[in-house]
């Protein structure tokens, strides 16, 4: 009786045991519940707390870049210490000062402010500007003002179209397939070991970025790259190494052509309408590209001494279908034409520029290309290059470029510090603003110090070393996620931790500036370029 009345007082084997049980499950499911709840709702706040820091440090990067235009645009012109300012050259120092402030810190996208900058060039500063700007004005003042047509020019400059007509190209490919085609036939002569994929998979992403969109070719060929990741051992090292060669590969191969990247857009548009340069695009390619090649090899070799693979062979398999109808191939050889064209724009006579509206007009009249696939262009890094393109406008139509090379003591400064400096200035603006935006703010100033300094500067290169540098050196600035789109994407894998991405990043960066313009002086001395 005893032990029959321990089970009824509550032990497992009697009534009360079976009552307690599910009172003790219910209490417990309901404390995760709603200690659940509380992670829950805990999780949320952080997010909204870090959403709302987010903007306030927006709203203060902001604020602070406001004050600074209207500081810039109020100080006295004496204290510039530029003889003869004039009001409008005074306005285009703000406007510029704001511009610098608002890429860096990045308080609004680079696009917005790029039309923000364009903005306040025409209605402050232009021969149609608001009626209460011109109040006032000399006719000294006046004579400085920037036309208004040659800023709204910038939107249609010949490099613009030079972009267009690659992003039409990008496009193109990928509805037809032939991304996927030309993937899966070149990287099938790299084989199966785990060292030669990796090789094949450097070669492939650098030889698409020289032509399309790095951030694009990045999201591609990391598409690919995911059944071989999932195939790796999850301890290995060898999967760091393949995630991490797609923004390298796409950043570096970027330089190998004018179309590449942005900032090389920038540099030639300075060096051939501003310097009276002729450089083309086949030429441009035939000094670039063995240069990328061989940064490409020297770090296909770093990534397999830092990040060896465990397992010896992958086993590709690359996803797609390979179209044939009559839309395809007429991409596929226009494709191909296209290239041909731009290789050899120096023995057609045909500008590059004007090359890239062949695509453009070929697609257009077959409906290979239709008016929803222009919304795919990425106008957003149009409108940011234009932008920049109007500040330079801006800085030598009013006279102000000239003014500031003439105060500034490039002649006491010694041609190499002149040249590897502004390529070490511009390699670490480029690790943390877009690379784009920093050849914008760069370009445009060192093209006019340059040409003043043109036979000072012979003895290292030339003009061409300091402004073709600018473009080498904002490509090789990947040292952060945040340095570059090909980065970020890859990052977002979760494969790379951002140690390793300054690593790689520090060591190629380091390299790439030794051997690019160590090649730039050699080609510039024996005039090759």
């Amino acid at each position: 009786m005893a032990i029959g009345n321990n089970n009824h007082r509550g032990f497992p084997g009697g009534h009360i045991g079976y009552t307690f049980a599910p009172t003790f499950l219910i209490d417990l499911v309901m404390f995760k519940i709603f200690n659940g709840i509380h992670l829950v709702e805990s999780y949320h706040e952080w997010k909204k707390q870090r959403r709302d820091d987010k903007l306030l440090s927006r709203i203060i990067k902001l604020f602070i870049a406001v004050a600074a235009l209207i500081l810039l645009w109020c100080l006295p012109p004496h204290v510039y210490g530029i003889d003869g300012l004039t009001v409008v050259q005074h306005r285009v120092i703000a406007i510029f000062g704001f511009a610098i402030l608002m890429w860096v810190f990045e308080a609004i996208p680079a696009w917005t402010t790029s039309m923000a900058v364009v903005g306040l060039l025409l209605f402050a500063t232009s021969d149609s500007s608001f009626w209460f700007f011109e109040k006032g004005l000399s006719a000294t003042d006046l004579a400085t003002q920037v036309s208004y047509k040659e800023i709204l020019h910038c939107f249609a400059d010949p490099i613009i179209m030079l972009f267009i007509g690659g992003f039409i190209l990008a496009i193109a490919a990928t509805k037809s397939g032939l991304d996927v085609t030309l993937a899966r036939v070149l990287l099938k002569p790299f084989g199966k070991q785990s060292k030669f994929v990796l090789l094949g998979f450097i070669m492939v992403t650098a030889v698409f970025s020289m032509f399309l969109s790095n951030t694009a070719t990045a999201a591609m060929m990391l598409t690919f790259l995911t059944p071989v990741l999932r195939s790796l051992p999850a301890d290995g090292k060898g999967k760091i190494a393949l995630a991490l060669s797609i923004p390298i590969a796409a950043n570096i191969g970027g330089m190998a052509t004018p179309i590449g990247t942005p900032p090389n857009a920038i540099a030639l548009k300075y060096l051939n309408e501003v310097l009276g340069m002729e450089i083309g695009f086949g030429q441009w390619t035939s000094f670039m590209l063995p240069f990328v090649i061989v940064i490409l090899v020297l770090s296909w070799f770093l990534l397999l001494k830092l990040f060896p693979f465990k397992q010896k062979t992958i086993e590709l398999k690359i996803e797609g279908e390979t179209k044939k109808d009559w839309k395809s191939i007429v991409v596929y050889v226009t494709f191909a034409l296209t290239i041909l064209m731009w290789m050899l724009d120096k023995v057609t006579g045909v500008n590059s520029n004007v090359v890239a509206m062949f695509p453009v007009v070929i697609f257009a009249v077959t409906g290979v290309i239709n008016k929803k696939d222009l919304e795919e262009i990425s106008w957003s890094v149009l409108w940011m290059v234009a932008g920049g393109f109007a500040l330079g406008a801006a800085l030598q139509s009013t006279g102000l470029a000239e003014k500031l090379i003439a105060s500034i003591p490039f002649d006491s400064w010694q041609p190499a510090i002149v040249i590897i400096g502004s390529g070490l200035i511009c390699y670490l603006m480029a690790n943390f603003i877009s690379h784009t935006a920093t050849a914008n703010l760069l370009v445009p100033i060192l093209a006019l110090a340059g040409g003043a300094m043109k036979d000072m500067l012979a003895p290292c290169g030339g003009v061409s070393t300091l402004l073709i540098g600018v473009a080498l050196a904002s490509s090789l600035a990947m040292v952060l996620p945040i340095s570059t789109p090909p980065n970020a994407i890859a990052h977002a894998t979760g494969m790379i931790e951002q140690k390793d991405m300054v690593k790689t990043g520090v060591i190629i960066g380091a390299l790439g500036l030794v051997l690019g313009y160590g090649m730039l002086m050699v080609l510039g001395m024996n005039g090759l370029i």
